[in-house]
């Protein structure tokens, strides 16, 4: 009950915040009129331009989408990596360790920037990013600047964490709303929760509210519907990842021992996480979120009225001109094929 009270005043807090947002030096747009369409990148543009942004020190799926995205580089033209801290990985500094372990690995330490975002929440950050140095300024200024950047479709930017380093570049630079595609791996809609989505509640809100494409895959905890299914064990790992991947710098894992190759991490991580479901396993949900950028073709997509939260529960508008599209229903089976068939030709 007190929890239910706290998000619902979380939510009564938040529709001023908004709106003071969109008023504060005339930074924020209004609100968008404009439809959300899943925009299909063509091969004639060339690779697709995407920006990643992970909460790498959470658990392991941010790993294996990290990987997937690497190794995928014939797919992605991956312009950098942008971490945000969110409860359960600690402060900043251990998910940018986490994710340049996975870089290191990959291969790709020296090609892609990396840098910090959000330790803290929107509400928190958003009357500070007229000061020199708010938290999260090295990533959002990033994020900008790359949207800013001439392209010949736009640049994804798929948060698979919270949603506060988006939040706050799109409050900071609203030029960049007609530049940029998101696609976020977060929340249970029509459900309440989901841990992207309560480490932020705000920074859901906010982007919900602008003009700009944004794109949901779900995560719907224990249902067969959404990435949630995408699940692998720990014997499928063992069996298909022994060994594989390029021959990286030799780092020493979050939980201890020297890696070099990033299949041998990935054992490492299964190892030593919690594993639920009928048959124990874990979903590798972010790793979703990059494979139907790959083949939208691996799931289904709705597009609903953008909904609001009060607290962290849905609130349906179905006379809102707003759009927002969902990903859903995924061909579990043709996404984990290629997902190992990718780690095990990695080069």
């Amino acid at each position: 009950m007190k929890k239910t009270l706290k998000y619902f005043l979380l939510a009564i807090i938040a529709i001023p915040i908004l709106i003071s947002c969109e008023k504060k030096e005339e930074v924020v747009e209004e609100s968008s009129e404009a439809e959300t369409t899943v925009e299909t990148p063509s091969s004639e543009l060339g690779k697709i331009p995407i920006l990643f942004d992970s909460d790498a020190n959470n658990e392991l799926d941010d790993q294996h989408a990290m990987a997937y995205l690497f190794f995928n580089d014939d797919i992605f033209d991956v312009v950098g990596v942008t971490v945000n801290a969110t409860v359960s990985g600690g402060e900043i500094a251990n998910h940018y360790k986490e994710a340049e372990r996975v870089m290191k690995l990959c291969n790709v330490i020296d090609r892609y920037p990396l840098l910090s975002g959000a330790n803290g929440d929107f509400e928190e950050i958003y009357p500070k990013i007229n000061e020199e140095n708010f938290d999260g300024k090295e990533a959002v200024d990033f994020i900008i600047s790359e949207a800013r950047k001439p392209r010949t479709q736009k640049l994804v930017l798929m948060p698979v964490g919270k949603l506060t380093n988006i939040a706050l570049a799109l409050a900071i630079a609203p030029d960049i709303k007609d530049k940029v595609r998101i696609i976020w791996l977060g929340a249970n809609y029509p459900e309440p929760g989901e841990y992207n989505l309560d480490n932020d509640i705000f920074s859901v809100n906010y982007v919900i509210e602008q003009k700009v494409p944004l794109e949901i895959v779900l995560v719907r905890y224990g249902k067969p519907s959404a990435t949630d299914a995408v699940r692998v064990t720990p014997e499928e790992v063992k069996e298909k990842m022994a060994g594989m991947g390029p021959k990286g710098s030799t780092i020493e894992g979050r939980h201890g021992g020297s890696f070099t190759y990033f299949g041998d991490y990935a054992i490492n991580l299964f190892e030593n996480i919690h594993l639920d479901g009928d048959i124990p396993s874990r979903a590798l949900f972010d790793m979703v979120a990059v494979a139907i950028l790959k083949n939208p073709d691996w799931g289904e997509t709705k597009e609903i009225p953008a909904p609001f939260l009060i607290g962290n529960q849905w609130m349906d508008r179905s006379d809102n001109i707003r759009k927002v599209v969902l990903w859903e229903n995924f061909d579990k089976d043709a996404i984990l094929e290629d997902f190992f068939n990718v780690m095990q030709t990695a080069k």
